[in-house]
């Protein structure tokens, strides 16, 4: 990367990076920002590169959050490192900046972790990794994350052949990774019948199904009929549940407790009243 230059860019001059992988949300955490900005100004200048062909106007590599914050509060112009870079050396940059955040999504590390292993391959490191399958480590892949092994970065990267209405259940913590990388295997019309599956049943998949789906899948055995029929199993973990937010009962137990000390309570009090009501009809 070429010297950097510090300069106070106008908002309407810069452009998101394009293809990035993080998403801009407003969460609390957007509003402390935001909030810290409107007293505080910007402390941690942007990164950005020149665009080709375009005057003026900059590629935001690391600060699309401190971008956004700024439009909120209202600022007109954004402190912002200037760097010349090509499209390899700014991604694996874009990357880089945003891997120590907290509370990154698993999509958002999967397309990271897959664009870097792109760019990484770009300037002429060696790549172990096929479309379609996970292989062992590699040297490109342990390059990518300094926490997390070559294995992991290939795993998430799995993620990225999942279609969006699976990859948002991930996201949503409702299907965990292991059993997300063996789904990510099945075609995407097996995916599409496996939502609809889902969606019949208000149920998703275990590690056992997902194994058993991808096993199918690659005999060439899966139909739309079999994913139906596994699906239809009811597992211990989604047998029936009565839902009740916890803002409605927490106020009526001490604080030390557990929800399933909670939940035993709410049991005994149900019983005494289901007691009390058939000795009545008696």
């Amino acid at each position: 990367m070429k010297p950097v230059q510090l300069k106070n860019i106008e908002l309407c001059k810069l452009r998101p990076f394009a293809h990035h992988p993080y998403k801009v949300r407003d969460d609390e955490e957007m509003e402390a920002l935001t909030k810290s900005i409107e007293e505080n100004g910007i402390m941690t200048p942007l990164l950005v590169r020149p665009i080709d062909g375009s005057p003026g106007e900059y590629e935001v590599i690391s600060g699309h959050r401190r971008m956004h914050a700024a439009e909120k509060a209202g600022l007109k112009t954004v402190p912002a490192f200037v760097a010349e870079m090509d499209r390899a050396e700014s991604v694996i940059k874009m990357v880089d900046s945003n891997l120590q955040r907290e509370h990154l999504l698993p999509s958002e590390k999967a397309f990271a972790y897959r664009l870097k292993l792109e760019a990484l391959k770009q300037q002429g490191q060696r790549n172990d990794l096929t479309s379609r399958q996970v292989v062992g480590k590699s040297e490109s892949a342990n390059q990518v994350s300094e926490t997390e092994s070559g294995r992991q970065v290939q795993l998430y990267i799995r993620l990225t052949y999942l279609l969006p209405e699976l990859l948002s259940r991930v996201d949503e913590g409702k299907i965990a990774l292991t059993p997300a990388v063996y789904l990510s295997y099945l075609s995407k019309q097996e995916q599409l019948w496996l939502i609809e599956a889902m969606e019949a049943n208000d149920c998703t998949p275990s590690v056992s199904q997902t194994f058993q789906l991808k096993a199918e899948s690659a005999a060439g055995k899966l139909t739309q009929d079999s994913i139906t029929a596994l699906m239809c199993k009811e597992k211990a973990n989604q047998k029936e549940r009565l839902r009740i937010p916890m803002e409605r009962i927490r106020k009526y137990f001490p604080a030390s407790y557990t929800n399933a000390q909670m939940e035993e309570e709410i049991v005994k009090m149900c019983e005494a009243r289901y007691r009390k009501r058939t000795s009545r009809e008696r």
